[in-house]
C-alpha cells in the first residue's frame, strides 16, 4: 500500500510514536521528517497535536479514578489546554 506519500507518512509515524511514549522512534521519525522535506515548524505542530491527543484518554482515566473516589473533578482554567478540543466546551474539559 503506497497511498501515503513520504510527508504524510512520516507525520503519522511521529503521531504513533508520541502516543506510544517511543524515544527511539522520536529519535528516528524527527530527521527523517526533515529528510521528507518537512519543516520544524511543521513537525513541533505535529507533535504537539499528537500530545494533546494523547491527553485525552490520560484526562478521563483521571476522571473515572476520581468518580470512583468520590473526589470532585477541577475545572480546567482559562490558561490551561484541555487536549485536542474535540468535543470540548467553552466552560469546561469534562465533556
Amino acid at each position: 500500500m503506497k497511498e501515503l506519500n513520504l510527508r504524510e507518512h512520516e507525520l503519522v509515524a511521529l503521531g504513533a510514536a508520541v502516543a506510544c511514549n517511543c524515544v527511539p522512534c522520536i529519535e528516528f521519525h524527527i530527521p527523517e521528517a526533515r529528510k521528507a522535506g518537512l519543516t520544524d515548524a511543521q513537525i513541533l505542530e505535529a507533535v504537539l497535536l499528537s500530545d494533546k491527543i494523547k491527553q485525552v484518554p490520560s484526562r478521563k482515566i483521571l476522571e473515572v479514578a476520581q468518580n470512583l473516589l468520590n473526589i470532585s473533578q477541577p475545572e480546567c482554567s482559562a490558561s490551561s489546554t484541555c487536549g485536542c478540543g474535540a468535543a470540548q466546551s467553552s466552560d469546561s474539559c469534562n465533556s
